[in-house]
């Protein structure tokens, strides 16, 4: 097999602050192959965005700064790189969408001068074909009248529409990775669905990998090949999408599923979402164990995971869980109970 586009290792990225130190990403590894949709998972505050920010090297210096790891794209260490060669990964090899694209967007430019100058910037051509490329790239995201749009500010288009510039601006070199952070977050549900569509649609003609980033379960099922499910810094459970909304085995991950309306239960109304009890731990202390513990309900003796962290495990080939109470083993252990 070839290797994969990009492949994090034990991943260590901390915050400097007067309170102590943050351990926002404490020992992540993961990997994407090229054409192929990772979607990472969790809840506000896991380090998921910290770790796309560490991966293209935008992270604030300080307080912050990757004290472990490395961050293999293309059979280059991108932690090795200095700020000048990062600058020329970024936008031409990998994009990233940001969240809210009002904030993202220069709200003084026109949408022209912005994708002109990301164009121009990776690519020797005139202002002229930049414009054109412009126009083509506007349309191919399904933005109306693209040649009159194009002169538009950020202000005078929808949420969608801004969106879908930022899609635009992240396509308009060609990348091999699209790093997509919670795209859809500030977007009502129609135009949600129609995001997603149009991303993977993009991925599939451009055969782009993607790193799609999302607290929401229905935006995984939507759009991911294979998930890597965060908790308080660390990666807790891998799997293809197929096999972890089949047979999810961290708690966590089962937690985070069962909290998922469901048709039936909103059209009973007798159905009522399951709550994770408790909170995430602090990450400027976390604890020594299992970092789910406390909100786990199968921790406990004698196992002692309260006090020894688990080590990320294959159960099966491509499933990974850190938990010492993993669904598959529980349930075989309920089978060999005596009556």
């Amino acid at each position: 097999m070839s290797a994969p586009l990009l492949e994090v290792r034990d991943l260590r990225t901390h915050f400097f602050t007067r309170e102590g130190v943050v351990r926002a990403v404490d020992g992540v590894s993961l990997s994407v192959d090229r054409g192929r949709t990772l979607g990472l998972v969790g809840e506000s505050g896991c380090g998921k965005s910290v770790t796309a920010l560490s991966i293209i090297g935008l992270i604030p210096k300080p307080p912050a700064r990757i004290v472990g790891g490395e961050v293999i794209f293309d059979g280059r260490d991108l932690t090795k790189l200095s700020e000048r060669e990062l600058e020329d990964v970024r936008g031409e090899r990998i994009a990233m969408i940001f969240q809210d694209p009002m904030t993202s967007l220069n709200p003084t430019l026109t949408i022209e001068t912005q994708l002109v100058e990301t164009i121009r910037r990776h690519n020797d051509v005139s202002k002229r074909e930049a414009r054109r490329r412009g126009i083509e790239l506007l349309d191919e995201v399904g933005i109306p009248n693209p040649d009159a749009r194009i002169r538009d500010y950020p202000h005078h288009l929808s949420g969608g529409m801004r969106q879908r510039v930022m899609i635009a601006i992240a396509l308009s070199c060609e990348p091999d990775l699209l790093i997509a952070d919670e795209p859809t977050t500030a977007l009502d549900v129609t135009v949600q669905a129609q995001v997603l569509d149009l991303l993977d649609e993009l991925r599939r003609e451009h055969d782009m990998a993607m790193i799609v980033i999302t607290h929401d379960m229905g935006v995984i099922a939507e759009v991911a090949d294979q998930v890597a499910v965060m908790y308080a810094g660390q990666i807790v459970e891998q799997a293809s999408a197929v096999e972890l909304f089949a047979r999810p085995e961290h708690p966590y991950t089962e937690a985070l599923l069962g909290a998922l309306p469901q048709l039936e239960d909103a059209a009973s109304r007798a159905g009522r979402l399951t709550a994770i009890p408790g909170r995430p731990p602090s990450l400027l202390d976390p604890p020594e164990g299992c970092r789910f513990a406390a909100r786990c309900p199968y921790a406990g003796e004698p196992d002692g995971c309260a006090e020894h962290p688990p080590e990320l495990r294959e159960l099966r080939p491509g499933h990974l869980v850190r938990s010492e109470h993993p669904a598959s083993e529980r349930a075989r252990s309920r089978e060999g109970a005596p009556a």
